[in-house]
């Protein structure tokens, strides 16, 4: 089963990047962050022609993720746990039957919390605390786990081209990274670093300041697995080459592929 996390950064916008990069790629299940789309206008008919099941949570002009699937999708629950008041289309679930074993899926968009410190990165703090203990409740099914998406976190230095740009960034303060590692530590994998180690591995060039064509990435997006996903993974990888097409989001795929 080879599922892919996507932020497109719009989804109108990506129609096209999306649909040619979905037709090449053919991943089994896509976890879509930023679709700034309200449920009502996402165009679900595009990716059901292409045999997915579409859920998404959507929100106007802002956040919003979504998952596509080429089986079906249950149980499906949208919103983190953990604050009724957040209204932000951060967070959605659902399981998905393999094969051989049922995996559940959960796609994020981890706030950015720019500028820091201040609201937005309190804001994004918080939302880490409950994200980890979702985290913990989601070990203690015992069931795969697969959490997918724009976490808006540069782990380590070698995460970044230019590591010392980012020093004083939300994405790269130690109390961001340490509440990164603080949901690694309850006994997930993060997948790439499962496989590749080492810098220049990156899934986001900035649009400006010709960061592309000088390499000049960060590695924000990632996929999370617990124990039981983490036994079933049999690889993973960037699709940086879409960066350089036309309309391009600022992300790349990053997937992995499951003996599910």
């Amino acid at each position: 089963m080879k599922i892919a996390t996507f932020n497109i950064n719009g989804i109108k916008a990506r129609i096209e990047a999306l649909s040619a990069w979905l037709d090449e790629a053919e991943p089994d299940v896509v976890l879509l962050q930023e679709i700034k789309s309200v449920d009502a206008n996402f165009p679900a008919e595009i990716f059901e022609d292409r045999g997915y099941n579409v859920e998404t949570h959507g929100q106007k002009s802002f956040n919003g993720v979504a998952i596509l699937s080429k089986r079906p999708l249950e149980d499906v629950t949208r919103g983190l746990p953990g604050d009724d008041a957040d209204e932000h289309a951060r967070w959605i679930e659902a399981t998905v039957v393999g094969d051989r074993q049922a995996v559940r899926l959960c796609g994020l968009y981890l706030p950015n919390g720019n500028p820091a410190p201040g609201p937005k990165y309190d804001y994004k703090l918080a939302w880490m605390a409950r994200l980890r203990a979702r985290a913990e409740e989601l070990l203690a099914t015992e069931e795969p786990v697969v959490m997918g998406g724009d976490y808006n976190i540069i782990p380590q230095d070698e995460d970044a081209a230019r590591p010392d740009a980012w020093r004083e960034d939300a994405l790269a303060l130690p109390d961001s990274r340490a509440a990164f590692r603080r949901i690694l530590n309850l006994g997930y994998t993060e997948a790439l670093r499962a496989r590749v180690q080492g810098p220049g591995h990156y899934t986001f060039w900035d649009y400006q300041a010709g960061a592309w064509n000088k390499n000049n990435g960060i590695r924000i997006d990632h996929v999370l697995l617990s124990p039981q996903a983490s036994d079933l993974l049999t690889d993973c990888g960037i699709d940086k080459e879409i960066r350089g097409r036309d309309k391009p989001s600022d992300h790349v795929p990053l997937w992995v592929e499951l003996d599910a």
